[in-house]
């Protein structure tokens, strides 16, 4: 299942907006925060997490989904949220704590919410895999059409979600695809350190799944693998395992050292930044022009930044309006 000339360039264009975000938000989120960094200072208070680095883990799955299908992320989420369609100006103005956000600036970056387009993630570790197995039984139930995807850091393989919720998925057959974010670091822990097996979509086997491992942070080998996955659910051949190798170009956080990251391992890393692969891999498939290139690039940014305005000029809700939409 090779991707299209056009399915490529759809990749290559939310992979671009992702990383635009992402920078523009890490430029943001430091405003007020020297010389002395306070987490708790600043237009974006709180933690956050970026992805970039992650960027095929999105797109090579999210471009076999439409908005029926569901999808949950975890506490790194932004770069799966753009692919998967969530609303780009309400998530950036969610992140701000803005009322327009996509939850009324009650979540945050780690619980961005579109029913829209059936996205949802969670700041708990493990906590997609549960949620994504149920959303699957209930279209099972239903007899509604759809898959759910689960994503997952290499380091929530370890919890006991984990090995529950592929059980069921496994016993019940459900369309539901897990895909692993393998990133080699569970905040400072590496998976080394941390994992008895080498590859985690060795552990498929224990759950009556198959298990498939993609190398390389490559969107058209992922593009490929899950797409057979998506389509095996989808025909009700039931769940599959898959861990990406990924990287993450970035701390764990906003402001974190990373002192446990080897001498020259960001700078390895940054060498294989899969934007300028895939921008180099359109110009050799297609004779992708620098005029492309920097249209694309232009289109993109704007999106974003029309977004981030968008965050920057709306109101903050009212403090009488703090306990509208909790249940009490």
């Amino acid at each position: 299942m090779k991707p299209s000339q056009e399915q490529e360039i759809w990749m290559y264009k939310h992979m671009l907006i992702s990383r635009f975000f992402e920078e523009t938000i890490e430029t943001i989120y430091m405003e007020g925060k020297s010389p002395a960094f306070n987490m708790a200072n600043g237009p974006i208070p709180g933690e956050m997490h970026l992805s970039n680095g992650q960027e095929p883990c999105a797109v090579g799955v999210c471009a076999h989904l439409n908005a029926e299908d569901v999808v949950t992320h975890t506490h790194r989420p932004h770069h799966v949220a753009i692919a998967k369609g969530v609303d780009l100006k309400a998530m950036a103005a969610e992140i701000f704590g803005k009322k327009t956000g996509l939850s009324g600036g009650r979540g945050g970056h780690m619980h961005i919410f579109d029913p829209k387009v059936n996205f949802s993630c969670s700041g708990i570790i493990g906590q997609s895999i549960g949620p994504a197995a149920g959303a699957a039984l209930s279209r099972v139930m239903q007899k509604k059409p759809g898959v759910a995807v689960a994503y997952l850091g290499e380091g929530a393989a370890n919890q006991g979600a984990f090995h529950e919720g592929l059980n069921l998925a496994g016993v019940w057959k459900l369309p539901v695809v897990f895909i692993i974010e393998d990133n080699s670091w569970g905040i400072s822990v590496s998976k080394r350190a941390s994992t008895a097996v080498e590859r985690n979509s060795d552990r498929a086997v224990a759950y009556g799944m198959p298990g498939e491992f993609i190398e390389g942070n490559d969107p058209i080998k992922i593009f490929e693998v899950v797409g057979k996955a998506i389509e095996r659910a989808r025909q009700g051949g039931g769940p599959t395992l898959i861990e990406i190798e990924t990287s993450r170009l970035a701390g764990h956080f906003m402001g974190d050292g990373e002192a446990y990251r080897p001498a020259g391992e960001k700078e390895a890393l940054k060498k294989i930044d899969p934007i300028p692969v895939m921008q180099q891999r359109l110009e050799k498939e297609y004779g992708w022009s620098a005029e492309d290139d920097e249209a694309l690039r232009t289109e993109a940014r704007a999106i974003v930044d029309e977004a981030i305005t968008f965050a920057r000029e709306s109101d903050y809700p009212a403090p009488e309006e703090a306990m509208d939409k909790v249940f009490v």
